[in-house]
């Protein structure tokens, strides 16, 4: 009786084992989160008081509170000519942060108005540093760090957009 309550136990143990083993083998995939274009914006430098085109960019739309905490969470890279524009629910003080974003960027924030009014440039990745507009904002734009340099954006600035 000992003997075959021995062997079960050892049978059992090797099943327990081996079906542990194959469960362990399974690769979880997950799939990349890939741009997906819902508008267009263009920036606008006001010289004379002629508006100046800067840069024209394809642009994904956050304005809902699921895309806006999500934001550009878990992207690997982003193309020179694309970004991500929140549009807020009001007009106030904005913050925020690089948790679980793997890609520097420029954060742009603008008023009611359509005004560049503040910059947090070369945010970076993986940070949980709070990034805050220091003035009231309306929507927020995120670029590839080192861009708002580059295009030499400055406050005051002007964004347009259209959804698409």
């Amino acid at each position: 009786m000992r003997k075959n309550i021995l062997i079960l136990c050892i049978a059992l143990s090797a099943v327990t084992i081996f079906s542990c083993k194959k469960e362990n083998d399974k690769k979880i995939i997950t799939e990349e989160i890939t741009f997906k274009k819902e508008g267009e914006l263009s920036i606008y430098n006001i010289q004379d008081s002629i508006p100046k085109s800067i840069v024209n960019l394809d642009i994904e739309i956050a304005d809902n509170d699921y895309e806006r905490e999500t934001g550009l969470m878990y992207r690997k890279t982003m193309e020179e000519k694309r970004g991500m524009l929140f549009i807020m629910e009001t007009l106030r003080p904005q913050s925020f942060y690089m948790k679980n974003t793997e890609i520097s960027l420029d954060i742009i924030y603008i008023d009611e108005q359509f005004k560049i009014v503040s910059f947090q440039k070369n945010a970076k990745p993986l940070d949980p540093t709070s990034l805050p507009s220091g003035k009231p904002a309306r929507y927020v734009l995120e670029i590839n760090a080192g861009l708002s340099d580059q295009w030499n954006l400055k406050e005051g600035d002007s964004i347009s957009f259209k959804k698409s």
